[in-house]
C-alpha cells in the first residue's frame, strides 16, 4: 500500500529500505493531536508489512522530539467527553504503542530534543533510542494529576531501566538529562546534535541489511517472553529458531562465511 499521512512527514529511502517518520509541528514542540495519534497508529500497522521497508526511524522537527498531547487540541477537549469518550481516547493512545511493538520492523528513535509525556512513551516503545545531548526526558503524567501508568509505560519502563528507576520516573514525573537517561539505560547512546540523524540512520541501515524475518521474530520474543517462565521461553525460542533455520537467510549466511563475503539477506 502507499502510505500518505498528512499530519507528519513520511519518507522512504528505497536503496536502504529505511523509512523515516518526522513529527512536524515544531511550533507546538511536536505535540500530538487526535489526528497524529491516529495516523501514527495506522502507519505503524501498515509498516509491519510494507514492501521495501526494512527499518524505521522516528524523529521530530525543530527543538523537540515530542512533548505529548497538545494542551489545546487534546487536553482541553477531553473535559467535554464522558467516561466512554475518555476510554476511547486512552485506548487510541495505547493502540499506537501496541502498533509500534507489534510492527516487526526495527524502530530507531532519533530524539532531537525534549521528550515528554506521550512522546516519552513513544521513545520507550522504540527498539533503540539515540538522543541528542539536549534531549531531556520526562514521563509527565503524574504532574498533571494522572497515573504514571499510561500507554503501556508501566510495562515498558521496568523492562528497560528496572523497577526502581521506572518507579522514580513514573511517580515523580520529573525531567532527567540525556546523560542521566543513558546512565540508567533508557537511552542507548547520546551524541552531539549534529551527529544525531547520521548516527540513527546508520543504525537503521545496518538493521535494514539484516535478516528481516529473524529480526521480527527477535522483537516478538522480547514482547512475549516477558510473561513466560524460563522453560516456556526456551521452548518458544527453540521452535522459533528451528523455523528460522529453514529460511534462505540462514543458508545465505553460511555461504557468505565460506566465500569470505558479507551476506546478502532477503
Amino acid at each position: 500500500m502507499t502510505l500518505n499521512p498528512t499530519s507528519f512527514l513520511y519518507t522512504v529511502d528505497v536503496a536502504s529500505g529505511v523509512a523515516t517518520i518526522t513529527l512536524n509541528r515544531p511550533e507546538r514542540l511536536n505535540a500530538l493531536t487526535f489526528q497524529v495519534y491516529t495516523e501514527l497508529r495506522d502507519t505503524f500497522r501498515a509498516l509491519d508489512g510494507e514492501p521495501g521497508v526494512r527499518a524505521v526511524v522516528i524523529t521530530g522537527a525543530g527543538r523537540a522530539f515530542c512533548t505529548g498531547g497538545d494542551v489545546e487540541d487534546i487536553i482541553g477537549k477531553l473535559f467535554a467527553r464522558d467516561a466512554a469518550g475518555l476510554l476511547e481516547f486512552t485506548r487510541l493512545t495505547g493502540d499506537l504503542i501496541l502498533s509500534m511493538r507489534q510492527c516487526r520492523r526495527p524502530v530507531v528513535a532519533a530524539l532531537n530534543g525534549t521528550v515528554a509525556g506521550a512522546g516519552a512513551v513513544i521513545a520507550a516503545a522504540s527498539d533503540i533510542r539515540i538522543a541528542a545531548e539536549g534531549a531531556r526526558i520526562a514521563f509527565l503524567f503524574s504532574k498533571v494529576g494522572l497515573a504514571g501508568a499510561d500507554m503501556g509505560a508501566a510495562w515498558l519502563l521496568p523492562r528497560i531501566v528496572g523497577l526502581s528507576h521506572a518507579s522514580e520516573l513514573l511517580m515523580l514525573g520529573e525531567f532527567i538529562t540525556a546523560q542521566r537517561a543513558a546512565e540508567i539505560g533508557l537511552y542507548n547512546r547520546v551524541v552531539p546534535a549534529e551527529r544525531l540523524m547520521p548516527e540513527a540512520t546508520d543504525i537503521a541501515v545496518r538493521l535494514a541489511r539484516g535478516p528481516s524475518v529473524a529480526l521480527g521474530v527477535t522483537k516478538q520474543a522480547l514482547n512475549e517472553e516477558a510473561s513466560m517462565d524460563l522453560a516456556s521461553a526456551i521452548e518458544w525460542e527453540a521452535r522459533a529458531q528451528a523455523d528460522c533455520m529453514q529460511l534462505p537467510n540462514f543458508r545465505e549466511a553460511y555461504e557468505a562465511f565460506r566465500a569470505k563475503r558479507e551476506p546478502r539477506f532477503e
